[in-house]
């Protein structure tokens, strides 16, 4: 009895592909679209259910704005009012793709759920469970994102794109099977933010949000002109900063208390030291002792030596060698080798010391 994979068709080229791939290797393919934005997903949608034609599979489209709308976008607008820097991604897979999926996956009665993640799943007789691990694409790879879902889901899940290294490679693979998809752009915007302007969207949806004008300061308290409200800068900004000085200068901090947004030089952005909570681990791994990882403190950063202690429910992560403009409200991830071993919310950083 062919095996029921349940695949999320977001109308682009790698869940297309993913379903091709799938139907190969046996299995009864039902795609399914979430809506999950107000008027956005129109294209999306019919691209998906045309796919699903031509490759003859049962498509399903379900509405779940409402709880996009409490578990992303409530929270992206939080950590704005927190003078934090979202990353939305990882709350979606963590609510959206990986939760209310896999719910709606079992009242379908499938085996499986299958999306088009650059990420691999695989039974490790080192942890003697399902682990998630790096993809073979360093370039495209997905985990940095996937840290936050549930673990008891991992047997569960199928990346049908682990293996490929190059997105020329699934193109093809959508051409060869006329799937109108196959040059299809990818999306790099945040899907519920209309022209990449989330200045507008926060301005518009949270209106206690702390937008009103406030001092640009160094660490020593000197003044150095007005900001245009928090939610304009990011941790590592030089652009933009309206303000001169006889050297460059960088956003190295948001106080959210004082209003202030603290500016320094380039080597004051660098950290050996963050604390996280929020913590999410993949992995049964003994926690009461300093464990030597590898860390990723944002998705376009090189994973990086450090030392992770947990205790109380905070991370401690110590690097080896400083790391450059950690923002609080992303993520970190640990890696031991190509395993993910869990992740959490940075909350803060410690000033780099001697160097």
């Amino acid at each position: 009895m062919m095996k029921k994979v349940l695949l999320g068709m977001s109308g682009g080229v790698d869940s297309s592909v993913s379903a091709i791939i799938l139907q190969k290797q046996g299995y009864e393919v039902i795609g399914l679209t979430m809506l999950l934005c107000e008027g956005e997903q129109s294209t999306a949608i019919e691209d998906a259910k045309k796919v699903c034609e031509k490759l003859k599979i049962e498509h399903h489209i379900v509405d779940l704005r409402r709880e996009f709308r409490i578990n992303v976008i409530d929270n992206f607008i939080c950590s704005y009012t927190q003078a934090k820097t979202p990353n939305p991604c990882v709350e979606c897979n963590k609510y959206m793709k990986f939760g209310e999926f896999y719910k709606i996956a079992q009242d379908l009665n499938c085996d499986y759920i299958a999306t088009g993640h650059y990420a691999k799943i695989e039974y490790s007789e080192k942890y003697k469970e399902y682990v998630l691990i790096k993809s073979n694409s360093d370039k495209k790879d997905q985990t940095y994102f996937l840290y936050g879902i549930n673990k008891e889901i991992l047997p569960k899940v199928i990346f049908p794109l682990s293996d490929f290294k190059d997105k020329t490679e699934i193109r093809n693979i959508a051409e060869e099977n006329g799937l109108i998809v196959a040059k299809k752009k990818d999306s790099q915007e945040i899907c519920f933010i209309p022209n990449n302007d989330y200045i507008s969207f926060l301005k518009s949806n949270e209106s206690n949000i702390k937008n009103k004008k406030g001092k640009i300061v160094l660490r020593s308290g000197e003044i150095l002109g007005e900001h245009n409200g928090l939610i304009h800068y990011t941790i590592g900004q030089r652009k933009g900063l309206g303000i001169s000085y006889k050297e460059p200068l960088y956003v190295l901090e948001l106080d959210n208390r004082n209003n202030q947004v603290i500016v320094g030089r380039e080597k004051e952005l660098y950290n050996n030291e963050l604390e996280a909570n929020d913590l999410n681990f993949l992995v049964d791994i003994d926690l009461s002792k300093p464990i030597d990882i590898k860390a990723k403190v944002r998705y376009r950063a090189k994973e990086a030596e450090a030392i992770l202690k947990v205790k109380d429910g905070i991370a401690k992560v110590i690097f080896k060698e400083p790391q450059r403009a950690i923002t609080p409200g992303q993520s970190v991830v640990f890696y031991k080798n190509n395993v993910v071993i869990g992740g959490g919310k940075i909350m803060r950083t410690k000033i780099c010391k001697n160097y």
